[in-house]
């Protein structure tokens, strides 16, 4: 089973800025992925919805929802880089396949999934 150390998580609001203004953006119907090449840094994830999401709960929800998404398909991603994955409204009723599969298409249109691992 595949982990998610800490050490590899976006977690300070630098960092999170960085990948905001500096980065690349992709959107489909559920999410947002920011990209930003960090060239000679480790590849570091971060996650984030909005409070117009709805509350707490349903915040950490989706947040789980894209941490796992991210957590079972580390290995195919490219390395060097810096992504931030932006929860949207219609994500809130959808399950962990449908997020898996929205962000793996956001993967093959930001172009950071590894050409054998396709």
């Amino acid at each position: 089973m595949l982990k998610l150390p800490k050490r590899r998580i976006l977690r300070n609001k630098r960092m999170f800025q960085e990948v905001y203004k500096k980065g690349r953006s992709w959107a489909n119907r559920y999410l947002v992925l920011y990209v930003f090449p960090a060239i000679g840094l480790e590849r570091k994830a971060g996650f984030a919805a909005g409070k117009k999401l709805g509350n707490a709960v349903t915040r950490n929800r989706m947040k789980r929802l894209m941490r796992e998404s991210y957590r079972k398909n580390q290995l195919i991603l490219k390395d060097e880089i810096w992504l931030l994955l932006v929860a949207r409204k219609p994500a809130v009723a959808v399950k962990q396949p449908v997020m898996e599969k929205a962000f793996l298409d956001l993967g093959r249109k930001a172009d950071i999934i590894r050409q054998e691992a396709e």
